[in-house]
């Protein structure tokens, strides 16, 4: 009998570097290994990972370059399968009033922890010494109102909102293009059928970029901890752990509420998202990880068009993270600057903030942004004083960027199960592990939909 060979009746031991090479296969433990990575570089070699910027950027590029035609095509195609053109309307009412109650919670919990914790008391950072040289323009320039923020969603031809940066343009267009479909007849369902191939082959290509999304988080990790340093985090340590646990209690306490009510549980459906969970920790973006969390809701049980205009929306409408970084960093730099500022005011930028909120795009930097409007439109806190928490800005974007993830999942899920469009069997089951997805099987199974969406689906038996 050979050696290697088992004897009768023994169980044969695993192949133990065959399970090495299967659990390395896997995109997260790639992703994990790669912020890891990046972090030792960047201690080790700060100059070295401050120069491996590009490689992030690169690979956020690549994927912000398919999100828009994702995008337009998803939401074509589940408006123009739709039967009853009012289901558009009454999703986005529901995705909007969710968003609007999520995110005033969010910036009550944000303020309240940072009135009780007070990081910025004992600071007295005197205001003349501060400058606003050291700020990024786009923090420091005149912010548009809320007139101008509606107006930017309207694209200058049907054709630029593919082309531009922006997600609610690519929405409008796309929403009133499957109406045009929709009401065209025999034409119409023609360039339907055309839209969903094209989707088809949109999602492979996505496929294959999501491979290099461990370089990408290795590079954006290594530029963060040598570009900053680890050591910028202990003169506000405070802050970024306060605001870290902050987060932390809203997304286990406020959202896994949200799933509760719903019947689902959200630690399951934080593994479930747990590769995109890595790249967002890598990247400090959400933007590289929209195409496949809509394939992931998808086939978690939520119809196209609730996946396809609650989601896209939720990036612009429901940055629970950023609501959360808004109130915290405001009143933390009053109390830095010796502003003392009353229940009114602090009232008042809460209501500023609820529309400076909305502006902000998931990329990285996009919340200091905000702040820094929040701050121009209520002169409480001068703008210089942004300049304090600029050098630890990176290390609380991750923060707010896995914040928002979470919950604009879990706004999907909930509005879907509203709407009456969330297959409750099939998500139970995916949530448990009985129907994993396959990134392989996404663009020919997961994201063409079997029926018209317009009606329920026909619950998938639970397996196991």
């Amino acid at each position: 009998m050979s050696r290697n060979a088992a004897a009768p009746g023994t169980v044969a031991a695993p192949d133990r570097p065959g399970r090495i090479r299967l659990l390395l296969s896997r995109l997260y433990v790639q992703c994990l290994l790669a912020v890891l990575a990046g972090v030792v570089v960047g201690s080790l070699w700060p100059s070295f990972g401050a120069e491996l910027k590009p490689l992030g950027d690169g690979f956020v590029a690549l994927v912000r370059m398919m999100i828009a035609p994702i995008i337009f095509c998803t939401v074509v195609h589940g408006i123009a399968a739709m039967s009853d053109r009012r289901a558009v309307g009454r999703v986005s009412l529901k995705a909007l009033v969710y968003f609007e109650i999520l995110t005033t919670i969010a910036l009550v919990i944000g303020l309240v922890v940072v009135n009780v914790v007070r990081p910025g008391s004992g600071l007295h950072v005197d205001v003349s010494t501060l400058s606003t040289d050291s700020l990024p323009a786009e923090a420091t320039q005149a912010h548009e109102s809320f007139a101008d923020f509606i107006l930017s969603t309207i694209p200058d031809t049907l054709v630029s909102a593919l082309t531009g940066e922006e997600i609610l343009p690519v929405l409008l267009v796309a929403v009133l293009f499957g109406f045009g479909l929709q009401a065209s007849g025999e034409a119409g369902a023609s360039i339907a059928a055309g839209v969903e191939k094209l989707s088809t082959v949109l999602f492979r290509l996505i496929r294959w970029i999501m491979r290099l999304a461990p370089i990408g988080a290795f590079g954006s990790m290594a530029f963060t901890i040598g570009n900053y340093g680890l050591g910028t985090l202990r003169h506000l340590a405070l802050l970024v752990g306060s605001f870290w646990l902050t987060a932390l209690f809203f997304v286990l306490v406020v959202l896994g509420g949200v799933m509760r009510m719903g019947g689902l549980r959200l630690l399951p459906f934080l593994r479930y998202i747990k590769e995109e969970l890595l790249i967002v920790l890598g990247t400090s973006s959400t933007e590289p990880v929209l195409p496949r969390m809509m394939a992931k809701l998808e086939h978690a049980g939520a119809s196209k068009p609730v996946v396809g205009i609650t989601l896209p929306a939720g990036y612009s409408f429901n940055l629970d993270g950023t609501a959360i970084y808004l109130t915290m960093g405001s009143v933390f730099l009053a109390q830095a600057v010796g502003v003392d500022l009353s229940l009114t005011q602090q009232l008042t930028m809460l209501a500023v903030m609820l529309l400076t909120s909305k502006g902000a795009a998931g990329v990285t930097g996009s919340g200091f942004v905000a702040l820094a409007a929040t701050l121009s439109a209520v002169p409480h806190v001068p703008v210089a004083a942004l300049a304090l928490i600029f050098g630890i800005d990176r290390f609380m974007s991750e923060a707010r960027a896995l914040t928002s993830l979470v919950g604009n999942g879990v706004a999907t899920l909930a509005v879907a199960r509203w709407e009456g469009q969330l297959d409750e069997a099939r998500t139970r089951a995916v949530l448990r592990g009985d129907l994993p997805f396959n990134p392989d099987d996404t663009a020919a199974d997961d994201l063409v939909p079997e029926e018209p969406a317009g009606s329920p689906r026909e619950p998938v038996p639970a397996v196991g």
